[in-house]
């Protein structure tokens, strides 16, 4: 929907996908069932350039969703206020239907690590994050939206699990959530869990995204399978099948294909959002 500025001010319960310099000129030739795009911030915090006018040419037919990486939400030490600054200052220029951020930490002192990190789920994370979330809320004037993340381990202290310290989240932030699918199959993969398990115990009436993405196939050193977060492979049938178990329970919801890595051409790029469409009419 419009609002009156001319600005998509939601997400449509449809397929998105996230936009990539290359797909451009396709992207609004043949969009296929794409009604909304997915951009990483930090790629369109500079001052003017093809980015920025790429993107205001998209905004104009393509509902929008910025999704940051670099705010280390779940960090130690304060956010980067500059960082912020400059966030602040996309939001307000390009006026998305929703913004979102990662679970998770990538900061150490003044260095920035190219991953993220997960989070013990304690009392203390939680106040340390949920002060993050509110400071981010407050400067954006937006709510934002909170991405669980792919684990690999369990931290000795947590005392709470993965689903409650997210729904205890949105309790004292008034934050909603974008559920990654894909993140939950890694996860209950990788722990021994199970993933439908997951998806019951998940607050899925704040969910205001879903994303669905592919991964890599690795072992531990005990020989046991190992699922890598790669976003450069096709999403694979148990992560569909996950999602449409997701979907009979939320309704209709906004379902992003993520491709990041080794990124295809738009016809390979343009099926996983045919796929996502089938799962939403069904």
């Amino acid at each position: 929907m419009l609002d009156s500025a001319g600005r998509f001010d939601r997400l449509p319960a449809s397929p998105g996908v996230g936009y990539k310099p290359q797909h451009f000129t396709d992207l609004q030739r043949d969009p296929g069932p794409v009604e909304w795009i997915e951009v990483h911030a930090e790629n369109y915090m500079g001052d003017g350039g093809r980015p920025l006018a790429q993107l205001l040419a998209l905004s104009e037919r393509f509902a929008l969703s910025v999704h940051g990486v670099g705010l280390s939400i779940g960090g130690e030490t304060p956010l980067d206020r500059d960082h912020l600054t400059r966030l602040k200052k996309l939001c307000d220029w390009a006026q998305p239907a929703s913004f979102s951020e990662h679970l998770a930490w990538s900061t150490h002192g003044a260095e920035f690590l190219n991953d993220l990190l997960p989070l013990p789920y304690t009392e203390t994370t939680l106040s340390r994050v949920a002060s993050h979330i509110g400071q981010v809320q407050e400067t954006l004037g937006r709510q934002m939206l909170l991405e669980n993340p792919s684990s690999y381990l369990v931290f000795a202290e947590s005392t709470l699990s993965e689903t409650d310290f997210l729904a205890e989240l949105v309790h004292r932030t008034g934050c909603g959530l974008l559920l990654d699918v894909n993140n939950v199959f890694i996860s209950a993969t990788n722990l021994g869990l199970s993933a439908q398990d997951y998806i019951d115990a998940y607050p899925l009436a704040h969910v205001g995204e879903i994303h669905v993405g592919g991964h890599d196939e690795d072992t531990d050193d005990a020989g046991a399978l190992l699922l890598i977060d790669s976003h450069g492979k096709p999403v694979i049938d148990p992560v569909w099948a996950l999602l449409d178990y997701c979907l009979a329970k939320t309704g209709p919801k906004p379902v992003l294909a993520e491709w990041d890595n080794d990124v295809p051409d738009w016809p390979t790029l343009r099926a996983e959002t045919v796929r996502a469409a089938k799962a939403l009419a069904a």
